[in-house]
């Protein structure tokens, strides 16, 4: 799976499926989640509608990916129901750790020769944000993060973008990128387009590719040592 080089580039979109109606115990403080009520978070959206309208501007294509069981395939139906091309899941326990989770989804960039990822900035569940890091650096890639702000750089080649971070203290920096790159947005950035009923039915049956993580990926592999240093900013 490659893009073609004559075409525009390809941006994959790395989704998460999570409770977005959890049960929280007052008591204990224990959460209790139901599938069914498993959807995309604010950030996740933003993210999706911010791949696509890249992609308009660009004229790539987008793919939609997520790392999961098979439960996942909602969301990957409700991104193509939205106007990506593609959706593929990688099969992984829901609560896999975020380092197996962000080198299965960069085993699938990689395959597929994209060369934008955008991502949620954190997840309602864990919320930690770590993934985008992670993928970012298996990738060899930039990573913008907590972003407030995605434009495409006018008609730039290679293709560029022109975002906003949100910093302390109420700063702003605005970064200029060009790829390979991890974009990760706040559900601010932008708002997720509504999509059709002919897409929404087509959706229901369209094929979700499922692949099997690499050995290295499955969570338990054995990884390398991770040294820890003090934060310098």
């Amino acid at each position: 799976m490659s893009s073609d080089a004559t075409a525009g580039p390809t941006l994959v979109v790395a989704l998460k499926s999570v409770d977005l109606r959890p049960d929280v115990d007052a008591l204990t403080g224990a959460v209790t989640t139901d599938r069914r009520w498993a959807g995309l978070s604010d950030a996740d959206e933003a993210a999706l509608e911010t791949a696509l309208g890249l992609a308009e501007q660009w004229a790539g294509t987008v793919v939609a990916a997520s790392a999961g069981p098979s439960d996942v395939d909602a969301v990957l139906r409700q991104a193509l129901a939205a106007g990506v091309a593609r959706a593929v899941r990688v099969d992984l326990p829901a609560d896999a750790p975020s380092t197996s989770v962000a080198r299965a989804l960069g085993d699938v960039v990689t395959d597929l020769g994209a060369t934008w990822v955008l991502c949620g900035a954190h997840s309602l569940d864990r919320g930690s944000g770590s993934v985008p890091a992670f993928l970012a650096h298996h990738l060899s890639a930039a990573q913008a993060l907590g972003l407030v702000s995605v434009e495409a750089e006018g008609d730039s080649a290679p293709p560029a973008a022109v975002v906003t971070r949100r910093l302390d203290q109420a700063r702003r920096e605005r970064l200029r990128l060009v790829a390979p790159a991890v974009l990760s947005v706040e559900g601010s950035v932008a708002r997720l387009r509504r999509a059709s009923l002919a897409a929404a039915l087509r959706s229901e049956s369209a094929d979700i590719e499922a692949v099997s993580p690499s050995l290295t990926t499955a969570p338990g592999a054995a990884t390398a040592p991770t040294t820890r240093r003090a934060y310098r900013p």
